[in-house]
């Protein structure tokens, strides 16, 4: 019985990498993460939003990189050997996102997890997972799924459906 109990107990620790953007603290499902990696200069795309720094080719997958600074207005977009893209896998589609500062891996249990406020946030409420303490810091999570595959970025389908070809 008391094997049990633990494994359900574990069943409900999450791993988040942490971000900054700005002087916030930010969270993200540590499974969507592919890579960590610093900045480099992509290939700009014509009429793409200003956040959609352009694209990347990592190991033979073209991959849009996104400023969440310039998205969501937080920080100053410099972009230096010190810049960060974390590179995301979403739905089998890669995206790289520019943050200021990777903070650290934490582990979350979901009960203490407290839902995030209907104001002052800078993502919409819908792509927050809710808001946690640790050591101190106000974590926001972040549904990245929800939030990359979102109509605002519309860079990654919803429902990741593959287009037939005509042949």
């Amino acid at each position: 019985m008391t094997m049990s109990n633990q494994n359900t107990n574990e069943a409900l620790l999450l791993e988040y990498l942490t971000f900054r953007l700005g002087e916030e603290t930010y969270g993200l499902d540590i499974m969507a993460v592919k890579e960590i990696r610093g900045y480099e200069k992509g290939t700009k795309l014509a009429n793409v939003p200003e956040f959609v720094l352009g694209v990347v080719n990592l190991r033979g997958d073209i991959v849009p990189i996104v400023d969440l600074r310039i998205r969501f207005n937080v920080g100053k977009p410099i972009y230096d050997e010190f810049t960060i893209v974390i590179m995301l896998n979403i739905n089998e589609r890669f995206v790289g996102i520019v943050v200021d500062e990777v903070c650290d891996v934490i582990k979350v249990d979901s009960e203490t997890i407290k839902p995030a406020p209907q104001f002052g946030a800078v993502f919409d409420m819908e792509y927050l997972e809710g808001l946690v303490t640790v050591e101190d810091i106000m974590v926001i999570l972040v549904n990245i799924q929800a939030l990359v595959t979102s109509d605002t970025f519309a860079l990654i389908d919803k429902n990741n459906e593959e287009q037939e070809r005509p042949q």
